[in-house]
């Protein structure tokens, strides 16, 4: 296979991308273009750069399409729990529905550390939770004794307030 270079190269990324279902990993991406993982990380810094809706997540890359039709409500909330508790606080919130869009940690020298988890249902939640697992990874809430944000979206306020209201239940949220 021959290797695709520069402007084309992304220009045919940015199409695998658009026409995506789910996320496509850097590996995959670096497959079909036959050039290394790092290229594709370069390559998608420069898509980003060009105000491109490219987000990296734990799953891969995703063109974010936002459809007007398809409204969904956001709302920041603050948990603390233990690392043994975070795929409980992850099946809580994908159980009402919504989407747990990234953690962000405050951190004391690099100060707001944000990552993109983007999970919206069981299945990706196990897919992240074995992806931690097997990297011997810690969750990055260990920088912060536990505490950390999430952006979480949904379709309805309802379903917002429903995961407020079972994590406040099960003792995750913070609240003033």
């Amino acid at each position: 296979m021959k290797k695709m270079l520069g402007e084309n190269r992304r220009d045919e990324l940015l199409t695998i991308l658009k026409n995506a279902q789910q996320p496509i990993t850097g590996t995959d991406l670096a497959k079909h273009a036959n050039v290394s993982r790092q290229v594709i990380v370069n390559d998608m810094n420069l898509l980003k750069a060009r105000n491109e809706p490219i987000i990296a997540t734990s799953q891969g890359y995703v063109y974010m399409v936002t459809d007007e039709s398809n409204q969904m409500f956001e709302r920041k909330i603050v948990c603390l729990h233990t690392a043994e508790q975070a795929e409980d606080e992850m099946y809580t919130i994908v159980d009402c529905g919504a989407t747990l869009k990234n953690v962000i940690v405050d951190h004391p020298v690099y100060g707001e550390i944000i990552a993109s988890i983007m999970v919206s249902n069981r299945l990706d939640v196990k897919r992240f939770v074995d992806r931690v697992n097997e990297a011997q990874a810690n969750y990055l809430s260990i920088l912060t004794n536990g505490t950390h944000l999430h952006v979480i979206s949904a379709p309805t306020i309802q379903q917002l307030d429903q995961v407020e209201r079972l994590l406040r239940e099960k003792g995750y949220l913070v609240e003033e």
